[in-house]
């Protein structure tokens, strides 16, 4: 049985519909998914209950999809089951993306469940390499995608995102603590005009087990509003939701999609 630790954005309910099987549902206090009934209900402080709960109710493998902040551990509500996970719960909130995430797959795993990836609970949600828009990358494009791997590769050594912005090789943007959408925002009144691609993929080395980055229409709307060109994604690292509404909304604002195979 499946237990989907679902956070905010529209990946967990993607995630509940591919199943044969419903999940159990499981969400933070402090950040419930939209469109889905939550069967349990837990704070940092009681994970281990919680991981205990899922244990007793047949639960084998576990997935995490969707947006979740960073809660801050109250020692006063901590349960005797979860108390032995606090040098590491504690020490996982204060790292990066990638450590923290690291460390809860470390906790599950400990705790006798499989840790299984999004896009391997539902694998419908990858989309296959190419260019399934009318729009075409140019060579320019095409530079400006490798100049934005590169980008992508060396912000990994300081573990803060998995996309960026780039146009003429130039980067105009990198992804913050507030992700890809508000990056795009901040380039709405950008000074040279238009042109230009997103680009996103997963950090190298990074467990795709989790936090894998994710693309939606409202991504293409965004990037339109920079100026942007078109969208990259390494193939087979970025999960795109809605893949129809993707490819339409790309080809009604005439940019392209391009599922870039990665580059050894």
């Amino acid at each position: 049985m499946l237990a989907l630790i679902a956070g905010r954005g529209a990946l967990p309910e993607a995630v509940a519909t591919a199943q044969e099987v419903a999940p159990i549902i499981c969400a933070l206090e402090s950040d419930p998914p939209k469109r889905l009934e939550v069967d349990l209900w837990f704070r940092i402080e009681t994970l281990g209950t919680l991981l205990a709960d899922l244990k007793a109710r047949g639960v084998t493998r576990i997935c995490m999809a969707g947006a979740i902040g960073r809660p801050q551990i109250d020692p006063a509500v901590i349960d005797a089951a979860t108390l032995p996970l606090v040098p590491v719960l504690s020490e996982a909130l204060q790292g990066g993306d990638d450590g923290a995430l690291r460390a809860l797959i470390g906790i599950f795993e400990q705790a006798g469940l499989q840790v299984v990836a999004a896009h391997q609970a539902a694998p419908g949600l990858l989309l296959a390499p190419g260019v399934p828009t009318g729009a075409q990358p140019t060579d320019a494009h095409r530079g400006d995608a490798g100049r934005g791997a590169g980008i992508v590769a060396a912000m990994a050594s300081v573990d803060i995102g998995q996309a960026c912005a780039v146009h003429n090789g130039q980067a105009l943007a990198v992804e913050g603590v507030f992700g890809t959408d508000w990056m795009l925002t901040s380039l709405a009144a950008r000074p040279d005009g238009e042109g230009g691609l997103l680009f996103k993929a997963p950090k190298p080395g990074q467990d795709v087990r989790a936090d894998l980055p994710t693309i939606g229409p409202e991504t293409v709307r965004a990037a339109a509003g920079a100026g942007l060109e078109g969208i990259v994604i390494e193939a087979g690292g970025v999960i795109v939701l809605d893949q129809p509404g993707v490819i339409a909304a790309c080809d009604r604002m005439g940019m392209f999609l391009w599922s870039r195979e990665p580059q050894l």
